[in-house]
């Protein structure tokens, strides 16, 4: 199952032996790390990257389901960036990016106060045994969530119930009096302008789904290979 964990910790040193025990348990066979990184949160509130993976098959943090938590995470203050790292572009701050419920958000945002670090990743595990073990046992407070399927309806939906409006709206205009027409326009013209805006939104979060779901299985392509070439060594 994949889901989104994220691991708090009192220290940045012990957020990153987290970070290190994820590749651990990758390498174990126990899980799959999809992208991971450590975080985290200052005085002000806003939460600073601190370590992220090597620019791999998921790229830049940004538009993914990882780059979108760890906005989430920046809270009201907003995100401090690590150097080199854009995750303040496009939409980083939508919960539906992220892909995991409002109140999962609400519990890590508590746990991971003032001072504190984390490990946030994506992973692929079948039970949570392994990894809770390994990150009690370093002090870190475990938190996780499956990801959500990626819906689409919901959005048509919305659009089209916009689009219901406008044709109302223009119905109406045909029927109305000069000055009417003239107000009617303006809500017209608003209401078009959203409408666009949430198609071009829509056209770009399919375009970032279909664009991560190819990337994870660049990865367990690549996990793959590398497990055979492995075990070809072994045996060579």
């Amino acid at each position: 199952m994949d889901r989104m964990l994220v691991v708090v910790f009192d220290s940045e040193n012990k957020a990153y032996e987290g970070k290190k025990a994820l590749s651990q348990l990758e390498n174990e066979g126990s899980i799959i790390v999809y992208a991971s990184a450590v975080v985290g949160k200052n005085p002000d509130g806003s939460t600073t990257l601190k370590q992220s993976d090597d620019p791999g098959p998921l790229g830049s943090l940004v538009g993914t389901t990882l780059g979108s938590l760890i906005g989430l995470l920046g809270g009201p203050v907003g995100l401090a960036l690590g150097a080199g790292v854009g995750l303040a572009a496009g939409g980083t701050l939508d919960l539906h990016n992220a892909r995991v419920g409002e109140d999962f958000v609400d519990d890590v945002t508590k746990a991971l106060q003032p001072t504190k670090f984390a490990v946030v990743a994506e992973i692929q595990e079948d039970w949570t045994t392994p990894v809770d073990s390994r990150m009690e046992a370093i002090g870190g407070i475990v938190y996780r969530r499956a990801l959500s399927q990626v819906k689409h309806e919901l959005h048509d939906e919305r659009v089209a119930a916009m689009q219901a409006d406008l044709a109302q709206m223009k119905a109406e205009q045909a029927k109305a009096h000069a000055d009417r027409k003239a107000k009617l326009q303006e809500k017209i013209n608003q209401l078009d302008s959203n409408i666009q805006a949430r198609l071009e939104r829509n056209k770009e979060q399919r375009q970032a789904a279909e664009r991560e779901a190819k990337a994870k299985v660049e990865i367990l392509k690549t996990k793959a290979a590398a497990l055979k070439a492995k075990a070809a060594e072994k045996h060579a």
